[in-house]
């Protein structure tokens, strides 16, 4: 397995936005995609996004029109721009592959709080 390394997390206000990082050696090349889950506490891991490797780009309906997954090759880096962040967007954020399971991540933190 290849570990990826993440990196943009903290603390930001409601409203607020961060970028997440998520790179690895041919990770953007992967022939299964790229997508990010998200776990609150208290609460189970859900789907946040995916990249297909001809860049088709899939949402949850609750970030649809404030994330944005995109992939920059020549940096093997996947990103997740979010906008308009809410309370209930903070939790872990993982990214991976879209079922191959060799790509994975150990999590970032989001929190989303005044």
């Amino acid at each position: 397995q290849v570990q990826l390394v993440e990196s943009g997390g903290g603390l930001v206000q409601p409203g607020g936005s961060l970028r997440l990082s998520c790179t690895g050696p041919g990770f953007t090349s992967n022939l299964c995609g790229m997508e990010w889950h998200r776990q609150a506490v208290g609460k189970q891991r859900e789907w946040v996004s995916s990249l297909t490797i001809e860049d088709a780009a899939t949402y949850r309906a609750s970030v649809k029109g404030r994330f944005t997954i995109s992939r920059d090759k020549a940096k093997d880096t996947v990103y997740l721009q979010m906008t308009g962040l809410k309370p209930e967007d903070a939790g872990m954020y993982f990214c991976s592959d879209d079922g191959c399971g060799k790509y994975s991540a150990q999590g970032i933190e989001v929190t989303v709080s005044s």
